[in-house]
């Protein structure tokens, strides 16, 4: 749906934009810009932002202030990559648990996903850091795009595919898919993987929506292997932000949540398929996990722009759950051993 269709939204409909939350200066900053690119679409109806943890507003004081407006429904958007058990269930359950208890209609809608609006962006942030060297073939450039990881496989194949549609669609020579945490491989053996390809310019592009300690993380453990092989060019990609088409993508979902058409694709989702591996986790009940960070700290002292990893106070080779995952999965990650994955989900045994 285009947004000029949308500009004639019913009033007493408000727009609930969620986000991760982080506790990055810059990544708040980001995220509330999107809030306010949002607001410049729907002039007629309240928008307010909300986070799942680590910074405020949290999700229910953001519904609080949609009622204080006199909403009589709520269009929820998670302005999230893809779906995975924040998407899935953390957040579905504290909306289904609001809505229930204020009396307050709340329509979930569907995650950014994958469609050519994002893979444009996307490409689009890998031009801008190639532009400068276009004289050197795209052909002979190697491109690995960088996701977040999850214990979600359907998600962590999505990113695999935005790799691929941006290496086809460009012309790379090559292209590979990392994540920062979770599931495996990780920035650094990967990269030291795809250097044995040959290749003399390499790509980095973190397929991220916003900042924080995350993008930090690539940026370091790039720049750490470029050291290492001086003889290859890293040319490192910036982040998704608030790219134009994110903007559209974003609209395009709250215009599927108001006609019904905000449906995920739940063919290759672990809780409703018996997928290989993830059999034991078919059918877990849909709830949220993240009350006790929700929140927490509503920033970081020393960020003021993209972040210096400065305030990671906990040694990543220790088993202090640096990678964010709060031991919420009941299911063991089947691959937590896996070698070329992060130390924080290798079990003790």
């Amino acid at each position: 749906m285009e947004s000029s269709n949308l500009s004639e939204l019913d009033p007493s409909i408000g727009i609930l934009i969620i986000g991760h939350g982080s506790r990055n200066r810059l990544a708040i900053a980001e995220f509330a810009e999107l809030a306010a690119l949002l607001r410049e679409a729907f002039p007629k109806n309240p928008v307010e932002y909300g986070y799942l943890e680590f910074a405020t507003p949290i999700i229910s004081t953001a519904l609080d202030r949609l009622k204080k407006q006199s909403v009589k429904r709520v269009l929820a958007i998670p302005a999230m990559l893809f779906a995975a058990g924040h998407a899935k269930n953390d957040i579905p359950a504290l909306l289904n648990a609001y809505s229930k208890k204020n009396d307050l209609e709340i329509i979930y809608g569907r995650e950014l996903g994958i469609n050519n609006l994002m893979i444009t962006a996307a490409g689009e942030r890998i031009k801008e850091v190639i532009a400068k060297e276009d004289s050197y073939p795209i052909a002979k450039t190697l491109l690995v795009v960088v996701g977040r990881g999850s214990s979600d496989p359907d998600a962590n194949s999505n990113v695999a595919k935005i790799t691929r549609m941006l290496v086809e669609g460009m012309g790379f020579g090559w292209g590979e898919t990392a994540y920062s945490g979770v599931t495996f491989p990780l920035v650094k053996p990967a990269l030291k993987q795809v250097i044995k390809l040959g290749f003399k310019r390499i790509v980095v592009f973190p397929y991220f929506l916003f900042s924080g300690v995350l993008v930090s993380r690539i940026r370091k453990q790039t720049q750490e292997i470029a050291s290492q092989f001086p003889n290859v060019e890293f040319l490192e990609a910036k982040y998704l932000c608030t790219h134009p088409l994110v903007i559209e993508t974003i609209i395009e979902r709250i215009g599927e949540a108001l006609e019904g058409k905000n449906n995920m694709n739940c063919s290759l989702c672990k809780y409703r398929s018996n997928l290989l591996g993830f059999e034991k986790e078919v059918g877990l009940p849909q709830k949220s996990n993240h009350h006790h960070v929700e929140g927490l700290a509503e920033s970081c002292n020393l960020c003021e722009e993209e972040c210096t990893s400065a305030c990671e106070f906990i040694d990543e080779n220790k088993d202090e759950n640096k990678d964010h995952h709060h031991h919420h999965e009941k299911i063991p990650y089947p691959q937590a051993n896996h070698p070329f994955g992060p130390v924080t989900l290798r079990n003790s045994s």
